[in-house]
């Protein structure tokens, strides 16, 4: 009896192998089998390396000829830094193609399925599209609107504190939902704080987890108030690194710019960085995802500027209390409850002790 879903898991499964390592490309796993029998299987580990279904046939333990293979993603049928997926297929005289999600890219969009039939070669489609969609929503962001998917995280305890009434928020959550954070910094291409938080905490913004894929960082400082001396700075030869503003101080830009980071310049809103026109050219630099880990004004700017894709809440069994303590998303706030931002799609996970909820952000409420 034939188990089309069990070789579709099997095939995402490989493909979140190349989390971290392939971006702006989507994340894509390849299953072959022949008579009931895996014979090969392969992912698309890194960009601009073989894709998941070439990498599969290399590592065939038999020939392919008369096999089905299972693919997260239509198979490409254009001409890139490797050749398409569908000339492999059709070489290789596979007998049918199982695949999960129709890709979105112009490039490809249906003709690689077509490509196939076209060649005698029978295509099922959506074979846990559900699951296969999910493992790429950010390409499939990125490829549409040439903007990146952007994550609002914070963390806060059941009472809506980041911190305590003296500025202290080391540590709100358990260690577990700190290490599924740093998995998110290795998923997303960049990761993006206020100059504020640079200042108060000093971070690094790395990925500290195994076999980890550090995000390029990306600091807003509308009037360029980092310090020299910080670490984001002092690493900035070793990790890329952005910083985001409207001075016109050209000599803190050339320390900078020394140092070895970047300098990106937006026109002014409100005399800050206008974030929308930000991701706008961070999508240009092929920047296919953010995690915005910053305080609570830019998490307000963030949802002010219509940027955010989905928000993560990591919610603490704590209570704080407080009038002076800090709240996750500050900022001026709505005026009317008719004009908040609105949230869809909720998903709730445990976390040790820990609750994690996910939502999507209806974009253009305001």
């Amino acid at each position: 009896m034939e188990n089309h879903e069990k070789y579709m898991r099997m095939a995402i499964e490989l493909a979140s192998g190349g989390i971290g390592f392939v971006n702006p490309n989507p994340l894509v796993g390849a299953v072959i089998v022949k008579n009931g029998r895996v014979i090969g299987q392969g992912f698309h580990e890194r960009c601009g390396e073989l894709h998941a279904e070439r990498n599969a046939f290399v590592h065939c333990t038999e020939s392919a000829e008369g096999a089905d293979i299972y693919v997260t993603l239509e198979p490409c049928c254009h001409y890139g830094r490797t050749s398409p997926c569908t000339e492999a297929i059709i070489e290789h005289k596979i007998k049918r193609v199982f695949v999960g999600s129709d890709d979105p890219n112009p490039k490809v969009s249906g003709n690689g399925i077509n490509k196939l039939r076209d060649n005698g070669i029978e295509v099922i489609t959506g074979v846990l599209k559900h699951e296969c969609d999910s493992l790429n929503e950010i390409f499939f962001h990125y490829i549409s609107t040439s903007m990146p998917y952007v994550i609002l995280k914070y963390a806060m305890t059941a009472d809506g504190k980041i911190s305590t009434f003296s500025g202290k928020s080391k540590w709100i959550t358990c260690e577990e939902s700190r290490k599924n954070v740093h998995n998110t910094r290795k998923r997303v291409a960049a990761i993006m704080t206020g100059v504020g938080t640079v200042i108060a905490d000093d971070p690094m913004l790395t990925c500290r987890i195994e076999n980890p894929s550090n995000p390029i960082r990306i600091i807003c400082d509308s009037t360029l108030r980092i310090p020299v001396h910080s670490n984001i700075l002092a690493t900035s030869h070793d990790i890329p690194t952005y910083i985001a503003t409207v001075s016109d101080d050209e000599e803190k830009c050339d320390i900078i710019r020394q140092m070895g980071a970047g300098i990106i310049k937006t026109t002014r809103k409100n005399c800050r960085v206008d974030l929308y026109e930000l991701m706008e050219k961070l999508g240009q630099m092929n920047i296919d995802s953010i995690l915005v880990e910053g305080g609570a004004e830019l998490a307000y700017s963030a949802l002010e500027s219509n940027i955010v894709n989905k928000l993560q809440v990591y919610i603490a069994p704590k209570i704080f209390g407080g009038s002076c303590a800090k709240t996750a998303v500050s900022g001026k706030g709505v005026n009317l409850p008719s004009e908040a931002f609105m949230l869809s799609s909720p998903e709730i996970k445990r976390i040790g002790d820990d609750i994690l909820l996910e939502y999507n952000i209806k974009q253009g409420m305001i």
